[in-house]
């Protein structure tokens, strides 16, 4: 491996505020470098260590300053993959990603995102009524298919609809509930015996 000092790496020597390292390293030939003290290319981040290829585009740096302080980061033109457990029985931890403090954001731009498992468990812990929630938001549709679905709320079920809502049993519809009351429309002119309007005007109001 042949070796070559590099001083003063700038690659955007045109910015006043671009960052110049003059005791910076690097060593490589025509096929991959490692660098030390390596600025990034936009002049505004050294890398402790960096490896590359020749292209740039595939690259691990471990960042020391600037918006990346602490940061490692990995890019590839081609696909990333990590493999683990080969050793292990199925019930031990295999990969392991804890963020101590902040977010975990999984984003595929241009494609999707699967998860599949023998089991798969989402858990959410925190203070009632402020954490601990999961949410399930989609643009199109959100699909559920199982030989059996189960809902349980401790406190409340709530299923909702500003249009149209089906609920359908080719085999048996069982419904049962302490009280059952079923309110329509009708009661917005003249109330019901069971006070029906009081529901009817919760459920028809609009955000302001």
């Amino acid at each position: 491996m042949s070796g070559k000092g590099n001083s003063g790496i700038n690659n955007r020597k045109d910015s006043p505020s671009a960052k110049q390292n003059y005791t910076a390293l690097s060593y490589g030939n025509n096929q991959g470098t490692i660098s030390f003290g390596q600025i990034h290319k936009q002049g505004d981040v050294t890398a402790g260590v960096m490896l590359e290829t020749p292209d740039g585009e595939h690259q691990l740096s471990l960042d020391i300053d600037g918006e990346r302080t602490g940061w490692t980061l990995s890019t590839s033109p081609g696909a990333f993959a990590v493999e683990s457990g080969s050793a292990l029985e199925e019930a031990q931890d295999a990969v392991i990603i804890n963020a101590k403090n902040g977010n975990i954001n999984i984003i595929a731009t241009n494609g999707k995102i699967r998860m599949e498992a023998n089991d798969i468990e989402l858990i959410a812990k925190g203070d009632q009524g402020t954490k601990g929630k999961i949410v399930l938001e989609g643009s199109d549709d959100i699909i559920l298919n199982s030989p059996k679905i189960q809902l349980n709320g401790a406190t409340l079920v709530r299923i909702a609809s500003p249009q149209k809502v089906e609920v359908a049993a080719n085999a048996v519809l069982q419904m049962y509930g302490s009280i059952i009351r079923g309110v329509t429309d009708a009661v917005s002119e003249k109330d019901s015996k069971v006070g029906g309007k009081r529901i009817q005007k919760l459920e028809n109001q609009t955000e302001g």
